[in-house]
């Protein structure tokens, strides 16, 4: 046992594969299995398990993938169990094969490879990494047949195709001894570059690029769909029909021969992996009857009289043509920002939280979406030029901000994170100037939702001249109405703040743009904690039934909208994970995630560890002062403790994390060092370390260089103010304001409030509370509840991954077994 595990080990840190092997033994085997495993536990006074926890894990048999020996196994392990413990109950247990699975063997799969979904054209990699008491040699298969040159532990394809896609497995061979990787699906989709922009912004994420379209056609004839969306592990699918899940409509492509009329109504697909769900639009299919005229004699008769027939016979064609005409944008771009780390104004929280789940949802919908926390002044106006570099003719435009702002004389300003104390319009960017330049590309849908208070700065007196034109492509959702505050609610954990809250439940809605900001309107009205204090408010000038998951037609200018979409795309991509050999042997994995466009998640893990070491340990450090990086926060065991909140449950285990912030700032490529840290057996516990230094460029936003002095022709031109920012006088929040939210001059509303003026709103029952807009006079209950809120929670234990199995890939595994055995005899 000492050789492939340390007794003291927790179960819960074993390996995924060596869990599933031994999971897989316990629950086939009868007299020897989970059952005998659970009442021998049971005698131990240290890990009781009781009849109610038995019974729990029976029920496991009647899920899908479901298994009562893991849900033993983690219920063992979250009573202290360690590997020791285990490996004495399989003795007394006396299963063999159970005992196997905890011994060493000469030859060990470390890395399986994972199935994905990608997009034609990019890169494909399959990784599979194995250990042997001797040099280990590695082949690749697809299906039966050998991948030529694949002789390496990662298989390369680049570019891939569409005559890629298939099934994959690796033979590790060591001496006499081989073993096979599990079987992994690649699935290559066809789309336009435009559509799949962005997808790899977050590692292992899943992206929907193909949306199902409207379907008219006529009884008898085929009725075909399709979805898609890339990522890894390669997602699931199960199409519904008018809120029903089909019957045995479980992939990509949805194709029903010989449709009814039974088959018409509203289609839409859910999408998921082992972590995420998300869901197509919802698409109509209309089916007409077949209908024949027969005329007893010649006679001439207009297109009109056809038609009018067809009506008399059963308007087929209105049927077929009475669904609405579909609008198309020429692309979708979104610019969201979130400031909540402010340098002389109350901090926030909720922003980071909202752009995170707005980036998820509006991918989904096919934006190019870029997710900005923390931006200075120059870096939100140079941001905007870029935002403002990608629209053009027919594009759908949406500029998300959330953060301290205020409002005077119709215009709305967004704070920096730099802004001093006081500040004022100079010092701020203004919305309607942002529109203005909007306008001028000519775009299709010019969307904002501010998410900021909207409360009049009394130290700015300017009033910008901010000419508009008229155009019919203009919405407006404010967070909250003219004069009054937004607010975050309070939390023990990370939460939403009540615009976002209610937002993200619509938005993916197939409706006109202001219906879907209508009906979150009325959510927020019925929510007891903000009621008569929050509501939102919409000004449009929308006259087309335009809406979010309107499909993308590129339109005369698509050649320059690709071109600006690539250049888009350059500046999200992540440095490819690494592979670093130090001379004493070891290998360790270097891997990269994008938590936003400018934070970047960076983690080691060990691949191989010589032998003759006790300890082993790979850290991260030496990063630019231009970035913000907590020291103390560096290379920890869960994401959770650097900060990583929102991206951990999709981040791989067992790792150390660190979270690279400001990623704007960054004036240079990014090279840090990786230290290794380990101690030899004979070495009498002394350490040893060794370095390597790592160059990664510049990573995600970086490329852009938003950090740059602003141009010129920037959306400056239009913001200016009679004052500079180093004259301007104007208000500040006080410092007894300490948890106001998104408002740019509470100054001014307490000199309208009588003193004392709180709000303070909780829900009970695990529903979250509302705590901002407050003046408070000493301590109190609410004000305690405030503070705490502040304390970001870890987040729930995430969820073990189930390695993929299908029908498919198990005949392949047979047909595949057969085939190499009739080759050998």
């Amino acid at each position: 046992m000492s050789d492939a595990l340390d007794r003291s080990t927790r179960l819960s840190l074993l390996k995924e594969p060596l869990v599933k092997k031994l999971c897989e033994v316990l629950d086939k085997s009868s007299n020897k299995g989970w059952r005998r495993l659970g009442e021998i536990v049971a005698n131990d006074r240290r890990f009781r398990v009781s009849p109610d926890d038995m019974e729990m894990c029976s029920l496991k048999v009647l899920q899908l993938e479901g298994s009562p020996s893991r849900t033993l196994l983690r219920l063992m392990g979250d009573r202290g169990c360690t590997a020791g413990h285990l490996l004495d109950y399989l003795q007394t247990l006396g299963n063999s094969e159970a005992l196997q699975c905890l011994k060493p063997s000469a030859l060990q799969i470390l890395i399986q490879p994972q199935s994905v979904a990608l997009i034609s054209g990019h890169n494909l990699r399959l990784s599979c990494h194995a250990v042997g008491k001797s040099p280990v040699q590695y082949q690749w298969f697809k299906s039966k047949e050998e991948v030529p040159n694949s002789f390496y532990s990662d298989l390369v394809i680049s570019p891939v195709y569409l005559k890629d896609a298939g099934f994959y497995i690796c033979r590790v061979n060591c001496g006499g001894t081989f073993e096979f990787s599990q079987w992994v699906q690649v699935d290559v989709l066809n789309v336009s570059v435009s559509c799949g922009q962005g997808y790899h912004s977050l590692e292992g994420r899943l992206k929907l690029v193909i949306q199902p379209q409207s379907q008219r056609t006529y009884v008898g004839e085929t009725l075909q769909m399709e979805c898609g969306a890339v990522g890894r592990p390669i997602p699931r699918y199960q199409w519904h029909r008018n809120g029903a899940p089909v019957p045995n409509a479980t992939r990509r492509k949805l194709a029903i021969p010989h449709s009814t009329q039974d088959h018409a109504g509203r289609y839409r697909c859910e999408i998921s992996s082992s972590t995420e769900r998300m869901w197509t639009n919802e698409v109509d299919v209309a089916i007409a009857p077949r209908i024949s005229v027969q005329i007893s004699e010649a006679m001439e008769c207009s297109e009109d009289d056809v038609y009018a027939i067809g009506g008399v016979l059963g308007s087929s064609e209105f049927l077929l043509n009475n669904v609405p005409e579909q609008l198309y944008a020429t692309d979708k771009v979104a610019l969201l920002i979130g400031n909540l780390s402010y340098q002389n104004h109350p901090r926030l929280k909720a922003p980071m939280v909202d752009v995170y789940d707005l980036t998820n949802l509006l991918r989904q919908l096919n934006f190019q979406v870029v997710s900005l926390l923390d931006l200075t002044e120059s870096e939100m106006r140079n941001a905007v030029d870029e935002f403002l570099s990608l629209l053009h003719k027919g594009v759908y435009g949406l500029l998300y901000y959330a953060g301290h702002g205020y409002e005077n004389y119709g215009n709305s300003f967004m704070v920096p994170v730099d802004a001093p104390s006081p500040y004022r319009s100079a010092n701020c960017l203004c919305v309607q100037s942002i529109l203005k330049l909007m306008q001028e590309k000519e775009t299709g849908l010019n969307v904002f939702l501010l998410d900021m208070c909207r409360k009049r700065n009394i130290h700015d007196d300017s009033a910008p001249n901010i000419v508009l034109r008229v155009t019919a492509n203009i919405v407006f959702g404010y967070a909250t109405c003219q004069d009054a505050e937004a607010f975050e609610l309070s939390s023990s954990g990370l939460t939403n703040g009540v615009f976002v809250k209610f937002l993200k439940r619509r938005l993916l809605d197939d409706e006109k743009i202001t219906v879907v900001l209508d009906r979150v309107a009325e959510d927020m009205g019925q929510f007891d904690a903000t009621k008569g204090k929050q509501a939102l408010e919409i000004r449009s000038s929308l006259s087309d039934r335009r809406a979010l998951t309107d499909p993308i037609l590129p339109g005369d200018s698509a050649d320059l909208a690709h071109a600006r979409s690539l250049q888009w795309a350059k500046a999200h991509e992540l440095p490819e994970s690494m592979c670093l050999n130090f001379d004493c042997g070891a290998q360790i994995k270097l891997g990269f995630a994008a938590e936003f466009s400018n934070v970047l998640v960076i983690y080691t893990h060990i691949v191989k560890k010589p032998e003759d070491m006790s300890f082993l340990q790979a850290h991260v450090t030496d990063f630019s002062q231009d970035l913000d990086v907590d020291p103390k926060e560096m290379n920890r065991e869960t994401p959770e403790e650097t900060g990583i909140y929102l991206l951990s449950s999709n981040l791989p285990q067992h790792c150390l994390y660190t979270r690279v912030s400001s990623l704007q700032k960054l004036r240079e490529e990014l090279v840090f060092t990786v230290c290794l840290q380990g101690t030899f057996t004979a070495m009498d516990d002394e350490s040893v370390h060794w370095t390597k230094s790592v160059d990664i460029g510049k990573p995600l936003i970086a490329r852009l260089d938003l950090n740059r002095a602003v141009r010129r022709n920037s959306c400056l031109q239009t913001c200016m103010m009679p004052h500079s920012p180093s004259h301007s006088p104007c208000h500040s929040p006080g410092p007894e304001h300490h948890h106001h939210h998104h408002c740019g001059s509470p100054q001014d509303h307490n000199r309208l409030l009588p003193q004392g003026h709180y709000l303070d709103v909780h829900e009970h029952q695990g529903a979250v509370g509302v705590c901002g807009d407050s003046l408070y006079v000493g301590q109190s209950h609410s004000e305690a509840a405030c503070d705490s809120s502040c304390g970001l929670s870890s987040s729930p234990g995430r969820l073990s991954v189930p390695i993929e199995a299908t029908d498919d890939i198990h005949e392949l595994q047979t047909v595949f077994i057969n085939s190499l055995q009739l080759q050998q005899q």
